[in-house]
């Protein structure tokens, strides 16, 4: 991975997934990885505002019952550190995993502005943001994931199998990459590489 290698396009869309109040119930989800994940994310959510970049807030509505992200409760809402750089940005409310089957269409308002880039960050990494992420490059967008700038939570499979919250994220990374969905890069790279324009 040459992160020297990255150029943000003008037009490059801030993909914001699931910063949600509800995420910081720790009785509900179990133990999380990577504390720094909010503070990665409002700083890429500065940078982008900052250069004139679209940034595309995303939120989930759980139909599942006693959901902490359930519509009508309040784990439903953004988190502060979103919820004060929110501005202008569309927000595209979803009940699955991919931000591109929500409304208003993610695809749709891309298509729209002709936007071709996302750089997607968010929680949790391995479930909203690596699906979003797959998705959008199996949709042919050139797609950046800063790690960093996502978190998520131990948990456990089939016959007794887990995965630590890390585990994950290393899984994540692997797939996103090594299955060509996208780049997997840092939020360092992303501030540098978004303050130099073309």
């Amino acid at each position: 991975m040459n992160e020297h290698a990255i150029e943000i396009a003008p037009d490059s869309a801030l993909i914001v997934i699931d910063v949600q109040k509800g995420f910081d119930d720790a009785s509900f989800w179990g133990p999380r990885n990577n504390p720094a994940a909010e503070e990665n994310i409002a700083a890429l959510m500065d940078a982008w505002h900052a250069s004139d970049r679209p940034v595309v807030l995303v939120r989930h509505a759980s139909v599942r019952p006693g959901s902490v992200l359930a519509p009508d409760g309040p784990g439903h809402a953004f988190k502060h550190l979103v919820e004060e750089r929110r501005g202008d940005a569309p927000v595209i409310t979803k009940t699955v995993n991919s931000a591109f089957y929500g409304t208003p269409d993610l695809a749709e308002w891309l298509t729209a502005r002709g936007i071709g880039q996302l750089v997607v960050i968010g929680i949790q990494t391995n479930m909203c943001v690596e699906t979003t992420a797959r998705m959008a490059g199996n949709l042919g967008y050139d797609v950046l994931v800063p790690l960093d700038a996502t978190h998520t939570f131990d948990l456990a499979g089939p016959a007794g199998l887990s995965l630590t919250a890390d585990e994950l994220a290393t899984a994540t990374a692997v797939n996103l990459q090594g299955g060509g969905f996208a780049r997997v890069v840092t939020t360092a790279a992303l501030l540098a590489a978004s303050r130099a324009r073309p």
